[in-house]
């Protein structure tokens, strides 16, 4: 009753007048002669009253102008470009307390946002803090973003191949929080590699090298990150609005001119169904677009871990390996499609095909393998051990895991296998937890490949034999077998190109 006292006639002047309102009784008393009967008006005092019991301070506070807010999102009205910037510039710099924007989450889980809210949303948190610019960098700069999943190393492929073919790639990435490391903790297996770089340094590495991945910065889309905290705590981090606005603002923060999505489906992602993966990529792609940035996004399968490698190290080598020509089918073939969106973004190739062919190329020559090792380089790394990645850290114990049975692996839980290799110490339970770059999972069988009793479904590697045997016990039970054979899963499902 309270919600729609307070905002049922829409009154945009509410806090202007004292209960006579002789604009709008005019407007009404016009309005009600031209409709031959009475159209509406009377609210006004009603909502007066309501103001002057629940809100007796004259003095229009933050507290009081995001209660009206939450108010109008219960209602479900829509909220303005200005109400948003504010509501976000205040939170930002702590004039909204924290219990009242958990209450604002709760109210965008129930009711969602509409396209403009989002991408107002988006704008806002993107311009709470620096925007990159990279207009002195010749060339479309493409991003690119993966939703996450289980073994996914695709940057630590896909950013040499472009940069080996003209196209500019200026990545900010983030550490991992969960059952791997990030991009940037992967890269930091190669000794003295560092992403804390300056936005000098930054540009420049890009503009000679072709190539630079740097941690975000403190200051990159602060409001995102101070939201995420609260959404983190308040149940609030599934809300598909809240997700692809979180996202999209860092990568617009990041200047790029164009950006490529990997959004993940399966029981590895964070979008379990490929119908709820869609809709987050086109809500992203509809934020990129508006924004003025090309956007395309593409929907791939984590019903099993990519690749087959889980961990730190272990997906430096496997991706050196992809360097080398000797990837495996179902990591390619992702790493080509977004591949396929990043040239095609930058207007370097027509159609898939072509696309691939320029890439398969450049791998064959070695020259995305050179241009990965100028970019370790480049930045502090020993490129000698991207030529030579036996020459990385190795954990001190290997354990097996065998096939209890003849048959076909028919399943092959993406999740468990992540939650083995964070047993093992190779993610993150919190932001302060100290990752083991050894320790990892190496698989030797997939969905669809063929086992004989006792045959190695996957090697283990730790440094704690405790932890070792914890870990065994959620691989063995990751796999499930057939009797009958099966293919294995596509792993490219969807393009969402407008």
């Amino acid at each position: 009753v309270l919600v729609d006292a307070v905002v049922a006639a829409e009154d945009s002047r509410f806090f202007e007048h004292n209960g006579f309102d002789l604009p709008r009784i005019v407007k009404a008393a016009l309005s009600n002669l031209k409709a031959g009967g009475i159209t509406g008006g009377g609210s006004t005092i009603t909502q007066q009253l309501i103001k002057k019991t629940y809100f007796p301070d004259a003095q229009k506070t933050y507290s009081r102008k995001l209660s009206e807010i939450i108010l109008a999102i219960q209602a479900d009205k829509a909220l303005s470009k200005e109400e948003i910037q504010w509501m976000i510039n205040a939170f930002t710099t702590g004039e909204i307390p924290d219990y009242q924007m958990s209450a604002m989450l709760m109210a965008i889980c129930f009711q969602g946002m509409n396209h403009d809210e989002t991408l107002a949303l988006t704008f806002a948190m993107r311009d709470s803090g620096d925007v990159l610019d990279l207009s002195g960098i010749k060339g479309v700069k493409v991003d690119k973003h993966s939703t996450g999943g289980v073994g996914d190393k695709t940057s630590l492929i896909l950013t040499p191949i472009i940069a080996a073919l003209g196209v500019p790639v200026a990545k900010m990435s983030g550490r991992g929080l969960g059952h791997t490391g990030g991009t940037i903790d992967k890269l930091e297996c190669f000794e003295g590699f560092s992403t804390s770089i300056s936005e000098e340094a930054f540009l420049k590495q890009v503009s000679e090298v072709g190539v630079a991945i740097a941690g975000q910065t403190a200051n990159l889309a602060p409001a995102d990150k101070k939201l995420y905290a609260l959404r983190d705590v308040t149940a609030t981090v599934a809300e598909k609005s809240l997700i692809a606005s979180s996202i999209m603002s860092k990568k617009l923060a990041s200047g790029s001119d164009a950006i490529v999505l990997d959004v993940k489906t399966g029981n590895g992602a964070f979008m379990q169904t490929v119908e709820k993966a869609e809709e987050l990529a086109r809500i992203m792609v509809a934020i990129g677009n508006g924004a003025g940035k090309k956007t395309y996004a593409v929907i791939t399968d984590m019903s099993q871990p990519l690749g087959n490698t889980v961990g730190n190290i272990v997906e430096v080598q496997e991706a050196i390996e992809a360097l080398n020509g000797k990837g495996p089918k179902d990591l390619m073939d992702v790493v080509y499609a977004l591949g396929y969106l990043m040239l095609k973004a930058a207007g370097v190739a027509e159609d898939e095909k072509e696309a691939r062919t320029m890439m398969e190329k450049v791998i064959a020559s070695g020259k995305a393998l050179d241009k990965f090792a100028d970019f370790v380089e480049a930045q502090g790394g020993r490129k000698e051990q991207v030529y030579h990645p036996q020459l990385l850290a190795k954990a001190a114990i290997t354990e097996t895991i065998t096939a209890p049975e003849d048959g076909y692996v028919e399943a092959l839980n993406a999740m468990a296998i992540g939650t083995a290799c964070m047993s093992l110490g190779g993610g993150r339970a919190t932001k302060e937890s100290q990752i083991d770059l050894t320790a990892g999972i190496r698989l030797k069988k997939k969905i669809g490949d063929s086992v004989k009793k006792g045959e190695c479904l996957a090697e283990l590697y730790g440094n704690d034999a405790e932890k070792c045997n914890d870990a065994k016990e959620l691989v063995q039970n990751a796999f499930l077998f057939s009797k009958e054979p099966l293919d294995a899963p596509e792993t490219v499902l969807k393009y969402i190109t407008a």
